[in-house]
C-alpha cells in the first residue's frame, strides 16, 4: 500500500492512478497511471500521435482492461484504440469499448477515441 500512496500524492492534476499491470510477455510489472484529455474522432495513427503530445502512450489490451474495470467512470461511453495491431491482420488495430467492454478490431483509418497512459515501473 505504500508505493500507492507514494504514486497518488505524484499524480498531476487530472491523472488517475488505474492500478498494477503484471508483467507477462516481456512487459514487466508497472503501474498504470491515466492522463487527463480525450482525443475524439482520431484515426490510429492520429491517436498515436495524441498521446505522444499529451506525454503518454495509447494502452494497450491489457490496461484497457483495467481501466475499463476500475476508471470507466473517466471514460466517454465509446470505442478507444489500443497500442496494439492485430497478430495476423496487420491493418487491423485492438480497441475496447468503454460502454460494453467488449475488445474488437478496426482498421487504422476508423474514427475512433482515445486516451494517453503512463506507466511507473516496479523495482
Amino acid at each position: 500500500m505504500g508505493i500507492y500512496m507514494q504514486l497518488r500524492d505524484t499524480l498531476k492534476e487530472g491523472e488517475h492512478y488505474a492500478g498494477i499491470i503484471l508483467g507477462k510477455g516481456g512487459v514487466p510489472d508497472h503501474h498504470l497511471i491515466l492522463l487527463p484529455g480525450d482525443a475524439v474522432d482520431v484515426g490510429w495513427p492520429g491517436a498515436i500521435e495524441w498521446t505522444a503530445a499529451q506525454g503518454g502512450e495509447l494502452p494497450n489490451r491489457r490496461e484497457l482492461s483495467l481501466l475499463f474495470a476500475n476508471l470507466r467512470e473517466q471514460f466517454e461511453r465509446e470505442w478507444y484504440w489500443s497500442s496494439e495491431p492485430h497478430e495476423t491482420r496487420a491493418q487491423l488495430v485492438w480497441g475496447e469499448n468503454f460502454a460494453s467492454g467488449i475488445q474488437t478490431v478496426y482498421g487504422r483509418p476508423f474514427r475512433g477515441h482515445a486516451r494517453a497512459v503512463r506507466r511507473v515501473l516496479i523495482e
